[in-house]
């Protein structure tokens, strides 16, 4: 079985790798790192322009009909320029909530200007701390009402509208809803990574339509759940392999007691671990990549495997690029927190690593059973 991505998909990546150096060098993420924008809008429009956006969806929705596999690549790139968007929120969850769960008339609605950016969507689960479970949910739905609180929502503070899960009393406990974000009450939420933004969304009587069938939202959720795993992975394996060129970059050219600090064990040790775990990493998302495109059975197993191995891998990476630097590496001046914030917040935005073990342990045992 062959992992590789084909040649046109090894051409879409230098594409892709081309016009985010030209349109997302580290000064561009550190004017949203300094800013009050809460991310670049300028290149959120030519992304949607280059068709990024549009690449799963239906050419019948305006999309272009794409693999998953085409979005891989996509989702790599985004992670190794540390991309200040909502890409993932609007096009990992939301665009595929829609296509997996809503309506005909829901995507026809949606899915055309989900394709060319026009509108951005979000996924509201998590209600604070800890991880979400259908019955700790308080968010209800009452006669195509929603009410309740969701936090840390990614993006919420500009999404056009979210896929929110909602309490129920029947089926699994949970249900979808699709809620247009005017009007509603937004607040801004501080994270580590302030290029990718978070909001408080409180939802008093918010007028919401169903997405899917009632009392299937939490089986739809982990399902979609899965699938946007193995994109973030992809996102953290191209992070983590920027963190470690960007690491071997200054060892090659920091000199200390005469030679490069890239001679020294102590360094060569540091980056030989980077690159092993990186590797593992793709590897991984290589498999989860193929699970998701094909809608394999082991999906589940796959998607599990890619997200915990490249959270090890960025965070490792990200932490060690500091460590080479040195002291300037702690410094604000450098670019290596920009990966190093990114890591740590993509290490919990569908969930903690340790869920993502414990799924991966339950996933296996249902396998083996």
């Amino acid at each position: 079985m062959n992992f590789e991505f084909s040649d046109e998909q090894n051409l879409l990546r230098e594409q892709a790798l081309g016009f985010l150096t030209d349109h997302c060098p580290y000064s561009a993420v550190r004017a949203i790192l300094d800013g009050d924008a809460p991310y670049d809008e300028e290149l959120f429009r030519q992304v949607a322009e280059l068709g990024w956006t549009a690449v799963v969806i239906p050419e019948a929705y305006g999309g272009l009909g794409l693999s998953y596999l085409e979005l891989s690549v996509i989702a790599e790139e985004l992670g190794r320029a540390v991309a200040p968007l909502p890409f993932s929120s609007s096009v990992y969850l939301a665009t595929e909530a829609i296509l997996k769960a809503g309506s005909e008339s829901q995507k026809e609605k949606w899915l055309p200007r989900l394709a060319t950016g026009e509108v951005v969507g979000t996924f509201a689960l998590g209600e604070g701390p800890g991880q979400p479970r259908p019955e700790k949910l308080t968010t209800t739905a009452c006669a195509g009402a929603l009410s309740g609180v969701k936090i840390p929502v990614a993006d919420g503070d500009v999404a056009d509208f979210a896929v929110v899960v909602a309490k129920s009393d029947t089926g699994d406990g949970a249900s979808l809803y699709l809620a247009q974000l005017d009007g509603v009450d937004r607040e801004p939420v501080g994270t580590l990574d302030p290029t990718r933004s978070h909001a408080k969304i409180a939802f008093d009587n918010t007028t919401a339509e169903p997405l899917g069938n009632d009392g299937e939202g939490w089986t739809t959720t982990q399902r979609l759940l899965d699938r946007a795993a193995v994109l973030f992975a992809w996102e953290q394996v191209g992070g983590a392999d920027a963190a470690l060129e960007m690491a071997k970059a200054y060892a090659l050219e920091r000199y200390a007691f005469g030679r490069p600090i890239a001679s020294y064990q102590a360094i060569k040790h540091k980056l030989a671990h980077a690159y092993v775990k990186n590797t593992l990493a793709r590897a991984n998302c290589y498999y989860g990549a193929w699970a998701l495109d094909t809608d394999a059975d082991e999906l589940p197993v796959a998607a599990a495997t890619a997200r915990v191995s490249a959270t090890q891998a960025y965070y490792y990476a990200s932490k060690e690029n500091i460590q080479t630097h040195g002291g300037m590496g702690f410094t604000w001046e450098f670019d290596c927190q920009f990966h190093y914030r990114r890591a740590k917040l993509l290490s919990v935005n569908i969930g903690s690593e340790t869920s993502w073990q414990d799924k991966l342990i339950g996933a296996i045992e249902r396998d083996a059973a």
